[in-house]
């Protein structure tokens, strides 16, 4: 089982400007302190990472679940975390620098780390791709049936792959939330407190075409999943 252990480096930019007196020189620009410490990362991952391994190889005995949680540490990919495999197809959870700078507190990287291995668990990636070939297929065929040239049934197909996939996202980030609420739960933090980064997140609404659902869809996705698990 691999613990990995993520460390935040914040760099202070000292600004030094000379001018003319009796201007008083600008005082030095620091970054704010992260709230989470690189030691808290490393707790939080090492409660978290067994725990979505358990419900991988419980739910999902026959993939690899023996997760990688790493950072990403390139400020230009934003505040972020997203999950893939590497090249022995085993499951990485990257966070980027940015997002785990925004947590505000144990909960909230937590469930980020169950949300993200949910995806794996319910093999969203694959499920993700086949919803985009499906809507290709479908107006693809729907183009050809019709009449169209060449290259308008490629461009209706690639239309139905991007409608597939944008629609097959929404209903994927819920599942994932929903795992992800088990996993911060079972490894002893607060999933609905943790949630609560979802209100510092820009909200997609009810757009159609969004990647993900609305935030409140989330929240009470969240709170519902709590509540069952409590419940027994």
């Amino acid at each position: 089982m691999h613990r990995a252990a993520a460390a935040l480096l914040i760099v202070g930019i000292a600004a030094c400007v000379p001018v003319a007196p009796p201007m008083p020189a600008p005082e030095p620009a620091v970054a704010p302190a992260p709230i989470l410490s690189p030691q808290d990362v490393v707790a939080v991952t090492r409660r978290v990472e067994p725990v979505a391994e358990a419900v991988c190889r419980a739910e999902t005995p026959d993939q690899p679940c023996d997760f990688r949680i790493l950072l990403d540490g390139d400020p230009r990919n934003g505040v972020n975390a997203f999950q893939t495999s590497d090249r022995a197809g085993m499951p990485v959870i990257l966070i980027t620098v940015g997002l785990l700078a925004d947590m505000r507190n144990a909960d909230e990287l937590a469930f980020v780390i169950g949300h993200e291995a949910g995806h794996h668990i319910a093999r969203h990636r694959d499920r993700r791709a086949r919803s985009a070939a499906e809507g290709a297929r479908i107006l693809g065929g729907l183009a050809a049936a019709r009449g169209a040239d060449r290259q308008t049934v490629i461009e209706a197909a690639e239309l139905g792959a991007f409608v597939g996939a944008r629609r097959y996202s929404q209903t994927a980030e819920l599942e994932a939330d929903a795992i992800g609420t088990l996993i911060a739960y079972e490894a002893g933090f607060n999933p609905v407190q943790g949630a609560r980064v979802f209100t510092r997140l820009p909200d997609p609404g009810d757009q159609l075409l969004a990647t993900h659902p609305p935030n409140a869809n989330r929240i009470e996705i969240v709170r519902r999943t709590l509540a069952q698990l409590r419940a027994g």
